[in-house]
């Protein structure tokens, strides 16, 4: 039996959300127990909770050994809040877990593989469910939970590798929660960002990720339109700047802010998470 907890280190899910996870996991994943914590449905200002809430909540399913993975419920915006208290706070216990989520939990993915502990991955979060074609997100991220590797993103080709949302990267960079990628393939993708931002948080990242073996693309969707065009697309963009910083352009990777988002475990990926 393959038991995950799900805690909100981010903003809350709703509870018939929530519901629609547990149902898929009932009738697809018998050697699965999932395990909602209350605070997923604590909602104080834009956050789940105050940060000593969600700290706490995260904390709880971490250091249970009852729990080998713990599941992300949803982004937003909050989880560089807690992540360094978050991750001082961690026993014994979580340094054997997998780690699921993407968008603002790689605030805390990020400090996970810093910190060594763990086993932090890039993949669907629960309020993927809610998305046109989610179930299909759900399973992937519960078959990775269980032991099935096939939801991995297919360019994995035995180096160290990362993904991360680009704002999320690029506010990490600098930062106490920002870990040494030397060597690494780091994925990135976006949502709605215009253009010239986007071309700006390159501008910003390339120059932390010198070292790296190379940068692959993933998805950017939902661009808003600009009032002028900006003159070059987000495959030259990205290009653009790899070339600049010296960074090895690798092509695409299939992650994204959308229920085809495939799976980077951090790091060398050696299957599955419960494998």
């Amino acid at each position: 039996m393959t038991r995950i907890a799900v805690c909100a280190p981010s903003t809350p899910l709703q509870r018939e959300d929530a519901d629609r996870v547990w149902a898929l996991a009932e009738t697809g994943f018998p050697g699965v127990e999932l395990h909602f914590h209350e605070q997923c449905f604590v909602t104080e200002g834009h956050f789940a909770g105050a940060d000593a809430v969600r700290c706490a909540a995260f904390l709880e399913c971490a250091n249970d050994p009852a729990f080998g993975a713990v599941w992300f419920a949803r982004g937003g915006y909050g989880a560089n809040r807690i992540a360094a208290a978050a991750v001082a706070g961690l026993g014994e216990a979580a340094r054997d877990k997998a780690y699921l989520g993407y968008s603002d939990g790689g605030y805390l993915l990020a400090a996970l593989y810093r910190a060594g502990i763990g086993r932090p991955a890039h993949g669907p979060m629960a309020v993927d469910v809610r998305r046109e074609g989610g179930d299909a997100a759900v399973r992937r991220a519960l078959g990775y939970l269980s032991g099935d590797g096939g939801g991995l993103e297919p360019s994995l080709d035995g180096r160290p590798a990362v993904a991360f949302n680009l704002m999320t990267l690029a506010m990490l960079c600098g930062t106490e929660l920002m870990p040494d990628l030397s060597g690494h393939v780091v994925m990135v993708e976006e949502v709605s960002e215009h253009l010239y931002a986007i071309d700006r948080l390159f501008f910003h990242v390339t120059q932390h990720l010198r070292g790296i073996a190379g940068l692959r693309l993933g998805r950017v969707s939902d661009v808003p339109e600009n009032d002028r065009p900006f003159g070059a697309n987000v495959d030259e963009i990205a290009r653009d700047w790899c070339g600049r910083a010296g960074i090895p352009f690798l092509g695409g990777a299939d992650i994204g802010h959308d229920p085809a988002n495939r799976i980077v475990p951090f790091g060398l990926a050696g299957g599955a998470a419960g494998q």
